[in-house]
């Protein structure tokens, strides 16, 4: 006989909580109260439900799990940067970093365990895709990384970035419940412009966020403007070249109006020419954009290196003389192991 195992209770909407309810001849709005504790509290236990009789939460606990997020190890750089390696329910890991500047305190989280693509300058890339993560573990990461903002800066998050481990496009719909309950009233009540998703670039999958309408904001890992070059650092674009990106940003920006990001890491004697600014100038008149250039972050699996200082301004400057709105990124963390799946890496070592 097949052993029982708990549910998973965040994996119900209200809906189904209140069903799940009814069944075990309890009152539905009791349901309601317990979704508030899970999403709108982040309660990690039925302990805390402090407004729920303890004979309630002793049979929550006999029928239902919480999977908790755990921070395994965490790492402070001398600019601020706090890189963790996340724990989740089955012990794999995961990372998410919070990065402080004057402005903002941003949490950058993962949507899957290691990555299916392999683009040669990302330590991630060189690690297998064991399983996508669910919603409430990409929920339970900002959780943490707002409670570390608070308590190590006395400052909330103000801004999200899925641009941790893994494609949040090939976890699409883990990624998009994550976000409904991240800027729910009766979630963490954040704003959609204050999110971004970051792809390598998966062109149907962006056609899908214009089709479902996304109020978040979209960045594009772009790091090439010509299909040769970004074949060499990223395989994925062998499937999705730069005139099918292109049809689908502009489908994209058709449906939503987004503006698009893209995200360029200026590389060493790669795409760091002016060549290369040229092409990324043309690639940007397809939708309104701006442009980061993003300084690199080496990693012991790849001979990528940072492109001299000057060679970044003088990229930024000539897109700026076009018009291209453009920000240069500055490394962050490089005295601790901030580049994406670098500290999972040595967790799992």
């Amino acid at each position: 006989m097949q052993k029982n195992t708990k549910t998973d209770i965040r994996s119900l909407d209200l809906q189904g909580l209140q069903q799940h309810f009814l069944d075990m001849k309890e009152p539905a709005y009791r349901a309601k109260q317990v979704y508030q504790w899970l999403w709108e509290k982040s309660a990690r236990s039925f302990d805390e439900m402090s407004n729920l009789s303890k004979e309630l939460r002793k049979k929550l606990d006999e029928h239902y799990v919480i999977n908790t997020v755990e921070i395994s190890n965490a790492q402070f750089s001398n600019d601020r940067t706090i890189k963790n390696a996340f724990r989740l329910y089955d012990n794999n890991i995961v990372e998410g970093v919070l990065i402080p500047t004057e402005d903002r305190m941003t949490a950058c989280v993962s949507s899957q365990v290691g990555c299916s693509l392999t683009c040669k300058f990302c330590a991630t890339g060189y690690m297998d895709r064991k399983r996508n993560l669910n919603a409430d573990e990409i929920y339970d990461q900002v959780v943490l990384i707002d409670k570390q903002a608070k308590q190590n800066y006395n400052v909330p998050l103000t801004n999200i970035v899925y641009m941790g481990m893994g494609e949040p496009l090939l976890n699409y719909a883990n990624v998009l419940k994550s976000i409904e309950r991240i800027t729910a009233p009766d979630g963490l009540n954040m704003s959609y412009k204050r999110i971004t998703v970051s792809t390598a670039g998966i062109a149907k999958m962006i056609k899908k966020l214009g089709d479902d309408g996304v109020k978040f904001n979209l960045a594009l890992s772009l790091h090439a403007a010509n299909d040769k070059k970004r074949n060499e650092i990223m395989p994925i674009s062998e499937h999705n070249s730069l005139k099918a990106l292109a049809e689908a940003l502009k489908y994209y920006f058709q449906k939503t109006k987004n503006p698009v990001t893209y995200e360029y890491i200026v590389f060493n004697d790669f795409n760091d020419e002016l060549e290369d600014a040229m092409e990324l100038e043309k690639f940007c008149k397809h939708v309104p954009c701006k442009v980061n250039l993003i300084e690199y972050n080496p990693i012991q699996f790849a001979d990528f290196l940072n492109a001299d200082g000057d060679k970044i301004d003088a990229f930024a400057n000539y897109l700026r003389s076009k018009g291209v709105n453009t920000n240069i990124r500055r490394s962050r963390g490089k005295d601790i192991d901030a580049a994406c799946g670098q500290l999972a890496v040595k967790e799992k070592a």
